[in-house]
């Protein structure tokens, strides 16, 4: 009997006949009988053409038939990996949930802008652009099933979005907040491009854009910086009086009767306090005075600078704050800073005001009279808004002037000085809990660095009506709602400190500036995470994201209806920030 253990090819016998040379090809299984090869001729191939032959040939051996580059061609390849990280999140965060209960157009059309704010911020009309099925710059627009819209829709859809603002703030203020629970709230500004929306005026501007019109925003946020609300105030609106809506906003739509309002200096001023905060049973707060309401302290003798020599932090008792708690704390690294920065504004000012005095001095067209040379003068001190530490002399013929020693000294002798001033009691907030709290200010201000400049480009804003201004806004502020989750859980791979309490632990006091931990110093250090991988800012991670493609794959030789799609394989890095999210490619 043969052997089981046989195999087949294709066999090509060439035999000469009256001198003509006839080719055979024969379809052939060998096996071993005996001991001996035997061949044992399946078929007859030669009628076929050598292309089949040789087809044949190359699948008995088991090659494949066809190159895949012969058989298949990438009619376009989407960027898709970042797409799917963030709009997974926003769906495991239930964001789509929060806008509609259930799907529709207007719901998916916001979901694109939200997710957009974070892969690629622009004017709506750009999204639409890169919507476009024939123009498209990832698969937003197709996973969503948006390819359609354009800039009108998507303007529409902010409409649609904005009257939906206060109900899911509220949702949001009910998973992050609750009774007796720490608000931190913050102002900043955002420029306008244009001149003709009503909100924008000119106002105190935090981009360093004076004369500019502009709005003001109010971000609330829980303890640990996750955004729960905001509020868009006319551009000339002062921060203190921007905190009534948003005492009205967490006791009335949040239903909080027991809030700690954390908010800086600016913001929580005495007025505030005395006319809006102490009337309203349940609010407390934690904020700080300013350098006047320090220095009564010294004159007062409540606040005693020698017993700082020894020591950071101090609580005292001031008859000014009755029931209330100072803590006083020194931070000799800020008094270095202060002092360092003090000393470059006297310089500076010194050299435009040599400037103008040698211009009193010159031989051709001197600079003169007691008006004229006050205005220029006037303007040198403006520049650095150091003039109350300088004494002047101007009369027509020139002018002199000298630093006030005293001043400067009566103003460095507080330098490094914060004083924090809260109504919560000891039993529930001790003292260095109460720094903790009132330094997590900071984390709003990173809020606010990312939605107007490093992540969602809230700014410069082209919106003519109040409220798309709005909706812009509020959309925002949910971009970075999943930002916020997202680089939690991206921690271990960004530069982000993944161990923030050992950073804590390590810290000699609670004034002292803040620190990293270990792994976080040593991911600075060698760019790379323990286990070897290179560390990412939130960007590049999702820029490293996009390159997981959806390719849309057509085979040569069918219709295109025969087309089909597939993923790039995610490497191992772009595997772990998926798990990391826990979500998946497959959307």
């Amino acid at each position: 009997m043969p052997s089981r253990s046989s195999a087949c090819h294709v066999a090509e016998i060439r035999r000469t006949v009256g001198g003509k040379t006839y080719a055979y090809h024969l379809l052939r299984r060998t096996y071993r009988k005996d001991g001996k090869v035997q061949h044992q001729t399946l078929g007859n191939l030669s009628h076929l053409p050598l292309s089949v032959i040789d087809m044949i040939r190359r699948a008995v051996r088991g090659e494949p038939l066809v190159a895949p580059e012969d058989a298949f061609e990438i009619l376009r390849s989407r960027p898709h990996g970042h797409v799917a990280a963030v709009l997974g999140t926003a769906r495991r965060l239930e964001v789509d949930r929060l806008l509609a209960a259930h799907p529709c157009r207007e719901r998916e059309l916001v979901l694109a802008m939200l997710v957009a704010r974070l892969i690629d911020p622009g004017s709506k009309l750009a999204l639409a652009r890169g919507l476009d099925r024939e123009a498209l710059t990832s698969t937003l627009g197709e996973t969503l099933a948006v390819e359609s819209a354009d800039a009108d829709e998507l303007y529409g859809a902010m409409d649609w979005l904005l009257p939906r603002q206060a109900g899911i703030e509220a949702v949001l203020a009910k998973r992050h907040l609750s009774d007796g629970t720490l608000v931190l709230y913050d102002v900043t500004s955002t420029y306008f491009e244009g001149r003709t929306c009503p909100l924008a005026k000119i106002g105190h501007s935090r981009d360093g854009k004076k004369g500019s019109l502009q709005i003001v925003v109010g971000l609330l946020c829980q303890a640990e910086g996750c955004p729960v609300a905001v509020e868009v105030f006319d551009g000339n609106t002062g921060d203190p009086a921007t905190l009534s809506s948003q005492i009205g906003k967490v006791r009335k739509r949040f239903g909080l009767t027991r809030v700690v309002f954390v908010g800086d200096r600016g913001l929580l001023t005495a007025a505030r306090i005395r006319e809006e905060l102490q009337p309203v049973p349940g609010l407390d707060w934690i904020t700080a005075l300013r350098a006047p309401q320090i220095r009564q302290l010294v004159n007062s003798g409540s606040l005693q600078l020698s017993l700082f020599d020894e020591q950071d932090l101090a609580e005292i008792h001031d008859p000014t704050y009755p029931g209330e708690r100072l803590i006083v704390c020194k931070n000799p690294f800020l008094a270095q800073e202060r002092t360092r920065k003090r000393e470059a504004l006297l310089q500076g000012t010194e050299e435009k005001l040599d400037k103008i005095a040698a211009a009193t001095r010159r031989p051709q067209r001197p600079l003169k009279g007691k008006d004229q040379i006050g205005l220029r003068v006037g303007k040198a001190l403006n520049s650095y808004k150091v003039g109350k530490h300088f004494r002047l002399e101007i009369s027509d013929g020139g002018f002199q002037y000298e630093r006030d020693t005293e001043s400067i000294r009566q103003e460095a002798a507080l330098d490094g000085f914060y004083v924090i001033r809260t109504s919560v009691t000891s039993k529930v907030l001790p003292t260095e809990a109460t720094v903790r709290t009132y330094k997590s200010l900071s984390v709003v201000e990173r809020a606010f660095r990312s939605l107007k400049r490093v992540d969602l480009h809230l700014r410069p804003i082209h919106h003519r009506l109040a409220d798309r201004v709005r909706a812009h806004v509020f959309l925002c502020m949910l971009a970075y709602y999943v930002e916020w989750h997202m680089r939690r859980d991206l921690a271990p791979m960004l530069f982000d400190d993944d161990d923030k309490a050992t950073a804590v632990a390590m810290r000699t006091s609670v004034v002292a500036p803040a620190q990293r931990s270990p792994r976080a110093l040593d991911k600075a250090r060698t760019k790379h995470t323990d286990d070897g991988a290179p560390v990412h800012s939130f960007q590049t991670l999702l820029r490293d994201l996009a390159t997981i493609a959806r390719n849309r794959v057509q085979p040569k030789q069918a219709p295109v209806e025969a087309s089909f799609d597939i993923l790039t394989t995610p490497t191992l890095l772009q595997q772990r920030a998926l798990d990391l999210l826990r979500v998946s490619v497959n959307m």
